[in-house]
């Protein structure tokens, strides 16, 4: 998932630069020891670095593919720089790539920017661990031009690590407001929820969402609940929806594209009961149709929701979570969807994000300039 708020990131910043992506990952079955494709995507170039994995023995293979990780990222950037001259590097998601980054800039002179998306550091997720790890991110998160969190609250929780830049500011994901937009719905009485996610019961408590349906079921509510999506525990969770006997429930695994955003589009609430959470773009994609939420008080999500534009309750609240479903069935259609458009347009539409980007792009490189 993150590769894709990456990728609209590069995507909005592009409007504005010349802009190249690096991506290495390692796979088990490659007919050399290095694969290198480019592509050239969105105004963006894509280079995609494929390195073979060795699976031997455990502490020599975790050598082996750390090496062969750098090498395909030295490899990636040589090919880049034979196209064009970098100004700026902008890494991704910490910690070896931070000290890559930290390591290319140094040697040509130039800034270099982290963003973060990772939930780990959020203090109910307690997924930062490791002496080694912490030093090097502290040491590269220090030295950073500047460090981009997606939400205020990520940030906080990084700095809780002692995870300090003097230039510390909330970048927002981007939201396609040309593929997310309203669609006009007949008048009706059926209130049809959906909800959006990777299906990790973990964090997104999906389990959880399902018994206050059982419960709304038996209050004589007329509704139908659609879940998209697929991941670890969806099984589990369709086998759960079925003991429970909830009524007109239905699972339609993974939507991309122009099916999700209909199938968001349709709906008249999303609903997410998340334990914690950075910032779930679903939220922002459902305001893009003008559709309304209910979504739980946590991570970003509080940055996002308000009584304007939908419903908040404590994470794992099951009887909050009731009474606020029962409350949108009686007032989804008060909503104003051109109103519940607008604010995303504003924030995190792709040339506001863009526009951001590249002022902090241009003064990272001023404040390098000799």
């Amino acid at each position: 998932m993150f590769g894709l708020f990456i990728k609209r990131h590069a995507e909005a910043v592009a409007c504005f630069n010349e802009i190249a992506v690096l991506y290495v990952h390692g796979v088990n079955q490659l007919s050399t020891r290095y694969e290198l494709d480019k592509e050239m995507n969105n105004g963006v170039t894509e280079y995609r670095v494929y390195y073979k994995k060795s699976n031997s023995i455990p502490l020599y293979s975790k050598i082996v593919n750390q090496w062969r990780f750098l090498k395909a990222n030295i490899k990636g950037l040589n090919a880049a720089e034979q196209q064009q001259k970098f100004d700026l590097i902008h890494v991704h998601i910490l910690t070896r790539l931070g000290l890559l980054g930290w390591f290319f800039a140094e040697r040509r002179g130039i800034p270099y920017m982290i963003t973060e998306h990772w939930s780990r550091y959020l203090p109910v997720n307690n997924g930062f661990n490791g002496v080694l790890r912490k030093w090097i991110s502290r040491f590269v998160v220090k030295r950073a031009a500047m460090v981009t969190t997606v939400t205020n609250d990520l940030m906080q929780a990084m700095k809780s690590y002692k995870l300090l830049n003097n230039n510390y500011v909330v970048l927002p994901n981007v939201v396609d407001m040309e593929l997310f937009q309203p669609l006009e719905k007949p008048p009706h009485k059926t209130v049809n929820f959906v909800h959006v996610s990777c299906f990790e019961d973990k964090s997104k408590n999906v389990s959880g969402l399902l018994r206050a349906l059982a419960e709304l079921s038996k209050c004589g509510s007329d509704f139908t609940f659609t879940f998209v999506g697929d991941g670890m525990d969806f099984e589990v969770l369709q086998k759960l929806a079925q003991d429970l006997k909830i009524k007109n429930c239905s699972f339609t695994g993974l939507l991309q594209g122009s099916e999700l955003a209909q199938t968001i589009s349709k709906a008249d609430a999303l609903v997410l009961f998340s334990n914690y959470e950075n910032m779930p773009v679903v939220i922002l994609e459902a305001l893009a149709c003008g559709i309304p939420v209910i979504a739980t008080r946590v991570g970003g999500i509080k940055e996002m929701v308000n009584e304007e534009n939908g419903i908040l309750v404590d994470a794992g609240d099951e009887k909050a979570l009731l009474l606020a479903l029962l409350k949108m069935t009686k007032t989804f259609a008060d909503y104003n969807p051109e109103a519940l458009r607008k604010t995303v347009f504003e924030k995190y539409g792709m040339k506001s994000v863009g526009m951001q980007l590249n002022k902090w792009y241009d003064e990272a490189i001023d404040a390098k300039a000799p």
